[in-house]
């Protein structure tokens, strides 16, 4: 039997050591301090995805952070990210405007990519300047501009595959027959105009060449490319120009054979520069020609 004092003792004032009492692990958890929970967190999200360890670990930080890491959240979150990543491939590929051949780049070149853009100015009879109009809103809230200040180092400088034109006077040289009339002919039929084009490669002007096509008059925007005309074989057809038949000679899904019919029609028709049957010089000879040096006049 015990006896106790009717008086507390200086023992008895003490506090008891607490013992040790085991309580489930759920509980327990509750009772490490918010500094343990955080570690404990982090220490569980290593084993898991690195989204998902991203999401939980705010848990202790952000309050209702839990609701940051349910599949919904994650999902949402994956969808940003790919919507993010897809929009900047399709502004880099198809909506980022083209300004000088300069900006074509080989992997542009090797997919030959369609472009579309208004022709702004014809220099000669078989080369023009585009201005690129990639994605929509043109002629609304998108303008192009019209003055040769705005248009400095804005155009692409498009060199027509599969012709041969009447050479202009340059450098000194007298310009070929019927040289003005096929400029006229161009500058009359693209100035101003919607034109597609696709890019092929650079010539040795730093010129991109390319096959055209003009919308048909009176046809929707998304089926001007699909029954556009080939620039090309109307310049043929009117006899403003020759088969371009050298060396690397493009021809688009036409061929060289369809391009030499359509010239040989208009050289039976009597159109253009064939109104006399033939020409004393066709713009290839003219080329030689002046590529060679001249004679000398040593006996």
């Amino acid at each position: 039997m015990v006896f106790q004092l009717p008086w507390k003792s200086s023992k008895d004032s003490a506090k008891p050591a607490e013992e040790p009492v085991h309580v489930p692990v759920s509980a327990s958890e509750s009772l490490i301090p918010r500094r343990d929970m955080e570690q404990d967190v982090v220490e569980k999200s290593t084993r898991r995805s690195d989204l998902t360890a991203f999401l939980c670990s705010l848990e202790s930080i952000i309050p209702h952070a839990e609701l940051l890491a349910t599949p919904y959240t994650a999902v949402a979150f994956i969808a940003g990210i790919a919507t993010g990543t897809c929009g900047v491939f399709m502004w880099n590929r198809w909506l980022r405007r083209i300004r000088t051949a300069d900006w074509v780049t080989p992997d542009i070149l090797t997919r030959r990519r369609w472009v579309k853009g208004i022709v702004t100015s014809v220099g000669d009879a078989d080369n023009f300047r585009l201005y690129h109009t990639p994605g929509i809103g043109w002629g609304w809230f998108r303008t192009v501009p019209t003055s040769v200040k705005d248009l400095k180092d804005q155009t692409i400088h498009v060199r027509i595959a599969g012709v041969d034109a009447p050479e202009g006077g340059h450098f000194g040289r007298p310009s070929q027959p019927h040289a003005e009339e096929s400029l006229l002919w161009l500058k009359n039929r693209l100035e101003g105009r919607l034109v597609y084009c696709q890019l092929i490669r650079k010539d040795q002007y730093g010129r991109v060449l390319a096959v055209p096509l003009v919308p048909r008059p009176f046809l929707p925007s998304f089926l001007g490319k699909r029954w556009a005309s080939p620039l090309a074989l109307e310049m043929l057809r009117a006899g403003t120009v020759t088969t371009y038949e050298q060396a690397g000679a493009e021809y688009g899904p036409w061929g060289r054979e369809a391009f030499l019919r359509t010239e040989a029609k208009a050289r039976t028709t009597r159109r253009g520069m064939w109104k006399y049957g033939c020409v004393d010089e066709t713009p290839a000879e003219y080329k030689r020609r002046y590529a060679m040096p001249p004679p000398s006049t040593k006996q």
